[in-house]
């Protein structure tokens, strides 16, 4: 099947390569076929949990880790192509749209300069940081490196807490006041700096701290 190419694929044919093989009665194209059937298309599948996608017949544990790890992967591909895809940044909502699916579910904390262009459209998008951010300072000038060299008109500062809480630290206070000194000083301001904290989101601006 695979070497028709997989956008000349059915549903249920790249069904069946995730699920690689049937059972004793049944092929597992037949099972994949049955499966699309029942459940109309794959966005349906793709919306179920472990637990009900081991409900169906021909789906056993690892099967269903494996539709449940591909349709993951599926989603964060799109997540991630959105960072390029041409969208103008008017908001904090905006910007949070796009990081929560990539940050909520680090365990680690991250620090990313996000450049826009003259257009608030996203160009670059750079992680300067992993870690604890109390033992790993985030200096301005790495910040300011990658804005230079990308000419950025403003940047975006984009962390995230790992604990799930989404009030910014002093330190994190801190640090944003170095970097919005800083940028008025090289002339590139900062647009916000927005916290992803789960699924939920803090901004900056939202509440006045820049």
């Amino acid at each position: 099947m695979v070497l028709r190419g997989p956008q000349n694929l059915t549903d249920a044919e790249l069904l069946a390569i995730l699920l690689r093989t049937g059972t004793k009665g049944k092929s597992v194209l037949s099972i994949s076929q049955e499966i699309i059937k029942k459940e109309a298309n794959l966005s349906v599948l793709a919306s179920k949990s472990l637990e009900s996608l081991m409900n169906i017949p021909g789906i056993g544990k690892d099967k269903a880790a494996t539709l449940l790890a591909a349709f993951e992967l599926s989603r964060r591909i799109q997540s991630q192509s959105k960072l390029f895809s041409n969208k103008k940044i008017t908001s904090p909502r905006d910007v949070a749209e796009i990081f929560i699916p990539l940050l909520r579910d680090e365990v680690k904390e991250k620090f990313i300069v996000v450049c826009l262009n003259t257009a608030n459209r996203i160009i670059k998008q750079e992680i300067i940081s992993i870690g604890n951010l109390n033992s790993s300072v985030v200096h301005p000038r790495e910040i300011f490196k990658v804005a230079i060299d990308t000419s950025a008109a403003n940047i975006i500062l984009i962390h995230n807490h790992p604990s799930g809480n989404p009030d910014p630290s002093n330190e994190d206070i801190t640090i944003t006041k170095k970097i919005v000194e800083s940028g008025k000083i090289m002339d590139i301001p900062v647009f916000d700096h927005i916290i992803v904290a789960g699924s939920t989101y803090t901004s900056f601006v939202e509440r006045r701290l820049l």
